[in-house]
């Protein structure tokens, strides 16, 4: 395992899909932590999950899903693509049971509150779900072309579609205010139809 870390921080490309596992791995620990001591272990361990579920259904970039995605792609050679199917049947299945025999922890925290807004709004709501699916998969294959090459010239598809993902972000940053907009109004007993 030494030896292949060290081939792999040798690259400009692994170095920087290190660093983010890294940030995002440090970011969640900390997160976890902090909610297990405002919560106690069994409601902050179930916060903690639901609000990474929040960011890998939510959010058109995979960090949440990338705790899994880049551990299975070194030790089992996973592709980050496929194993990101299998994040997001986790992410949807844990708010299935959560949403159905825990429904009162949404109300802990705002982004768990605004993600019950989400999911309890199929229509026009759920279009951030898509969204965040798009980018997500975009990014997952971005990363999976990090590991692939040693420079980021090389990065062939990152360069074909970095537009596109870049559209995806603009319109997911668009709905996600409007959402955010309705859901603040709604907390202040304000109803606005869209």
């Amino acid at each position: 395992m030494k030896k292949t870390t060290g081939k792999i921080l040798k690259h400009e490309t692994h170095k920087h899909i290190w660093l983010k596992f890294f940030s995002v791995t440090v970011l969640f620990i900390v997160y976890f932590i902090f909610i297990v001591f405002k919560y106690g272990f069994e409601q902050g361990f179930l916060i903690s999950w639901l609000v990474w579920s929040f960011f890998v259904l939510c959010t058109p970039i995979a960090d949440a899903g990338f705790l899994i995605d880049f551990p299975l792609r070194l030790i089992l050679k996973f592709r980050m693509l496929t194993s990101e199917i299998f994040v997001w049947i986790v992410a949807i299945g844990f708010n299935l049971y959560a949403y159905f025999f825990h429904s009162a922890i949404y109300e802990k925290t705002k982004i768990l509150s605004l993600f019950k807004h989400i999911i309890e709004q199929p229509f026009p709501y759920w279009i951030i779900i898509i969204l965040s699916g798009l980018g997500t998969f975009l990014s997952v294959k971005f990363g999976d072309e990090l590991i692939d090459v040693f420079r980021h010239k090389d990065r062939i598809f990152y360069k074909k579609h970095n537009l596109i993902w870049q559209a995806v972000l603009m319109i997911f940053i668009f709905v996600i205010i409007l959402i955010t907009y309705d859901f603040l109004l709604k907390q202040l007993g304000i109803n606005i139809p869209l």
